[in-house]
């Protein structure tokens, strides 16, 4: 672990620029000739420089001639080693090239600081004591000793920087700043990326040949040298290091400033994309096989190992460094404690199981106080006074639990600890189940930072590496790193690959990197179940993965999904001289149907048991396509599902659309009707508005994924293995063709139907597979071609009063848009049109329930006074909704750091906006984001002509 009273991670010392090179020492300014402000210090001990010497001496016959006695009487001078102290004029920028040197005395002197470069070049300097007078001194030590050359935790070394040093006595200041007691003795004065100063860290160690023989200054015993052997890195790597350390220097200034103007248009840049991600696999691939550890190997992993990644993460918004961080502690896992893994990847993406598996937290504001204030001893008035000052319940429990006095020391948290606390907390059921989960959050927070200082500053570094604030951030739903599920992917990836060439004693290449990449990806698209795939991957490895962890029944992939497309003209550049086809796309809830006979071999996953319903010869479960258990909100379809499936079809996942259905007159119903089925413990008996399930894709077949048949094979096997039943199970209604008159045709159609348009895919070659997670741009969207307007999916999280009419509920609302990247919601309009009377009363009654005291701190909205909502809410619903036209207002925030605005102080806002419908089907976090709400904004004819191409934002960092 970090020394106490370290503010920065032990990882954080290791890692230097986004590319693994070390931050260069300042360049020292050019002495100024014609300053003329002096000031006096007297130096002692060392060797001088000949010119130097010639000048002291100089000085020194004239010091004799004009005041070698006092008094009368001859001043004896103490002898010390080197050259007598004599005072030295200095000019003040001479001062600042120059470095302090403290005697046994306590007297301060001046010498001439050595460039940077020359500094590299020498070896690195060791303590010698004066066998005669006990003095000390700094000299320096041969090429192979290792004096402070620090280690990562896979071996990372500084190879630029302040060299670390003893200092004979202590500074009272460094830099203009006072010098904390713990960083007193050893100073490493490297910067991070961010500038921040690691001050801390491992002292210098001294070796004699192989043998290690002091520590900081200490002697080391034979016993505890040999354990330390080998820590030390080789003669000729040390000395190769030190010949690259002036090469790299110069090198690293000069494109210091162009890694982060590339880092900043990544987004925009696949290249630049490209070249990021190697500088992370070459930080990765330079890895020693000695990290420097947190923990011992094989015990469980420190909650604070995970925190101090959390934190390091949470003190930077650049992608890169945020992966390398993530990808430099798996790695640690991997090496010593591989067995917490999968809690370490669970707690990282916050989520306590698979999104199918139904636990949930359930924890609100409310509780969450309570827990603080009773683990704390603090009242809840004084609790919601921090939070209504804070605006963080996270910092508000660290400022809690730096003011409680403890008696005794708790046992410290452990990653796999916390996983268990937070499971039993989410599922306590029962009488007095919100006490007995108040009591496991108290548990929790009274061993949180049991090895850490009591007194934190929440206003610096955001509060720093606490494990209270993470804990109730994790239960609160929103840990605020800016850390993407899919970085921690990545992240994965690339640790997992760097682990095992370390293992085999290889380089991992960059190709390496890209395959496994590539190969998780594939693999969770198709099974998002990490207590499936990180115990495969540990055991067989990642390039062996897709032979472990295959598609199967009872887990929910990730749909293929699609964006709106501007025209017809749009799809058939993408779709020229290649047959395609054209379905409905319904407007209705999408559904994923698994399904297993029991008369086979295979089971449905035993994670998806809490879904699965016994349906005639079989087991069936039906997901959302937020792979949440719809098998409760739709027990009449299961009831129904053996009368369509054929007797030789054993085992199925279909993608499909359950959609309301008129028994009358058969026909689809709006998608306002399907929604106001219950969601949960739904009767048949009870059921109003019937269901018919139009099934367009078939995922899995007979023990066979299917997903890498093209979609002629695919749809081929689906009317095989069903038969149609009216008004209960159909296959989407579908059209072959090549010319535009076709598809306009069959777009009315689709409209009279009651669809939102059309969906156009390939029917044949490689871009005809389904592709799990895929967002196309095949959706023909009724709206645009019919000139009516555009429509997102927005989050409510405020509302004003009502007038008039509308006195009782609420009369306009704020919306917002999801930026991914950030974790954050920012607003993009007030809307007040399309709500009915008794639209109003029923979204009055279901807000009032989510009302908040404030904006949370992940709003991002306009500060001024009049533009602020009268209620805010929880971000808990989306609303769809239709605008006539996007433009810039400095009023919201859509959009703002995606570029749209020059100037960086206007968002984008909706037009006319009006109210469509509710989206239960969709989760916040799935709302529009800030980059689809940017590019309709670009694609907009009055200013696409300036803009470039469109991002497709699969797999979005």
């Amino acid at each position: 672990m970090p020394p106490k009273g370290s503010r920065q991670a032990t990882l954080g010392k290791f890692f230097t620029q986004a590319n693994g090179a070390a931050i260069p020492e300042p360049k020292v300014a050019a002495q100024n000739k014609t300053q003329t402000k002096l000031s006096f210090s007297t130096k002692v001990g060392g060797e001088q420089s000949p010119k130097r010497k010639k000048k002291d001496e100089e000085e020194e016959v004239s010091s004799d001639a004009e005041g070698g006695e006092e008094g009368g009487k001859p001043v004896e001078k103490k002898k010390k080693r080197g050259r007598p102290a004599k005072a030295a004029i200095i000019t003040t920028t001479e001062k600042k090239t120059r470095k302090k040197e403290v005697d046994e005395d306590g007297d301060e002197s001046m010498e001439d600081a050595e460039p940077a470069q020359k500094k590299a070049r020498k070896g690195r300097r060791r303590v010698v004591r004066d066998e005669e007078d006990g003095d000390e001194s700094m000299e320096d030590a041969p090429a192979p000793v290792e004096d402070g050359r620090v280690s990562s935790p896979e071996g990372y070394q500084y190879e630029k920087g302040s060299e670390p040093r003893m200092l004979n006595a202590t500074p009272k200041k460094r830099q203009g700043k006072k010098v904390r007691q713990d960083e007193k003795e050893w100073n490493l004065g490297v910067e991070s990326p961010e500038g921040y100063d690691y001050k801390g860290g491992s002292p210098p160690k001294l070796f004699k040949g192989d043998r290690l023989v002091a520590v900081g200054g200490k002697k080391v015993g034979k016993e505890e040298a040999g354990k330390k052997e080998g820590e030390k890195a080789g003669k000729k790597a040390v000395e190769k290091e030190e010949e690259e350390v002036v090469k790299e220097g110069e090198e690293t200034a000069s494109s210091a400033s162009d890694v982060e103007m590339e880092e900043e248009e990544e987004e925009e840049k696949p290249e630049v994309v490209k070249k990021a991600r190697q500088k992370v696999q070459a930080t990765l691939k330079s890895a020693d096989e000695h990290p420097f550890p947190d923990w011992k190997a094989g015990e469980p992993v420190p909650y604070a190992a995970l925190c101090t990644t959390f934190s390091l993460v949470e003190l930077t918004t650049k992608r890169l460094e945020i992966m390398a961080h993530c990808a430099l502690f798996l790695r640690q896992v991997l090496r010593l404690t591989p067995d917490d893994l999968l809690p370490v990847v669970l707690l990282m993406i916050n989520k306590l199981a698979p999104d199918y598996a139904g636990i949930e937290l359930g924890i609100g504001e409310s509780l969450i106080m309570k827990a603080i204030g009773e683990s704390t001893g603090r009242s809840l008035a004084i609790i919601k006074q921090d939070q209504k000052e804070i605006g963080d319940l996270g910092l508000v429990a660290v400022k809690s639990r730096s003011t409680q006095p403890t008696m005794f020391k708790p046992k410290p948290l452990t990653v796999r600890g916390v996983l268990k606390g937070l499971m039993g907390i989410a599922t306590t059921t029962g009488n007095g189940a919100q006490g007995r989960k108040v009591d496991g959050i108290k548990k929790l927070l009274s061993q949180a930072d049991a090895n850490g200082a009591k007194k934190v500053d929440i206003t610096k570094d955001k509060g720093g590496p606490s494990e209270a604030k993470y804990l109730v951030r994790f239960l609160e739903g929103k840990l605020r790193l800016g850390l993407a599920e899919k970085s921690v992917i990545v992240s994965l990836s690339q640790a997992v690959v760097a682990h095992e060439a370390a293992q085999k004693g290889v380089a991992p290449s960059a190709a390496d990197f890209e395959k496994g990449e590539a190969i998780l990806k594939t693999v969770y698209s198709e099974l998002p179940s990490y207590d499936v795939i990180i115990p495969a991957m540990v055991e067989h490895g990642i390039m062996n993965l897709r032979d472990h962890c295959k598609l199967r029944p009872g887990v929910p992939l990730k749909p293929m999904l699609a964006n709106p497309t501007k025209a017809i003209t749009e799809v058939l550049d993408r779709f020229e001289n290649k047959l395609f086809t054209c379905e409905y796309k319904y407007d209705g809830e999408r559904a994923q149907i698994h399904y297993v006979a029991k008369d086979t071999a295979e089971e449905l996953s035993q994670s998806a048991a809490n879904a699965s319903k016994e349906v005639g010869n079989g087991v069936a479960a039906i997901f959302s396509r937020n792979s949440e258990d719809l098998s409760k909100k739709y027990p009449d379809v299961l009831a129904k599902l053996s009368t369509w499936v054929k007797d030789d079809t054993k085992s199925f996942v279909l993608d499909c659309e359950s959609v309301a259905w008129d028994v009358d007159e058969k026909k689809v119903l709006p998608f306002q009707q399907l929604m106001t089925r219950k969601k949960k413990d739904v009767k048949i008996e009870e059921v109003k508005v019937k269901v018919c399930v139009f099934a367009f894709d078939l995922l899995y077949l007979n023990g066979e994924a299917v997903v890498n048949k093209s979609l002629r094979e695919r749809r081929e096997l689906l009317h095989k293995s069903f038969t149609p039943v009216e008004g209960e199970f159909a296959f989407a209604t579908s059209m072959n063709g090549q010319e535009l008159d076709e598809i306009q045709t069959f777009l009315d159609e689709s409209v009279k139907a009651s669809c939102e348009g059309l969906m156009v895919k390939m029917l044949d070659g490689e871009e005809s597979g389904y592709e799990p997670s895929k967002r196309s741009r095949n959706w023909l969207k009724k709206d645009y071609l019919a000139g009516i307007g555009d429509s997102l999916d927005l989050v409510v999280l405020g509302a004003y009063f009502g007038k008039g009419k509308r006195t009782s509920v609420y009369g306009a609302f704020l919306l917002a848009c999801y930026n991914p990247g950030t974790d954050m919601y920012e607003t993009v309009c007030n809307i007040g049109t399309g709500f009915s009377e008794a639209v109003l009363e029923e979204l009055h009654a279901q807000l009032s329930k989510i009302t908040i005291d404030r904006p949370k701190p992940f709003y991002a909205h306009s500060s001024g006074g009049q533009h602020q909502p009268d209620v805010w809410f929880e971000p808990k619903y989306v609303w769809e909704v239709k605008t006539a036209d996007l433009t810039l207002s400095p009023r919201y925030k859509a959009g703002m750091k995606e570029g749209v605005d020059p100037t960086g102080e206007k968002g984008i806002s909706l037009r006319f906006p009006r109210f469509i419908k509710v989206r239960d089907d969709k989760k916040p976090d799935e709302a529009t984001s800030s980059r689809q709400v940017a590019e309709m904004y670009r694609k907009q004819e009055s200013v696409s002509k300036s803009k470039g191409p469109s991002v497709d934002d699969d797999f979005e960092y």
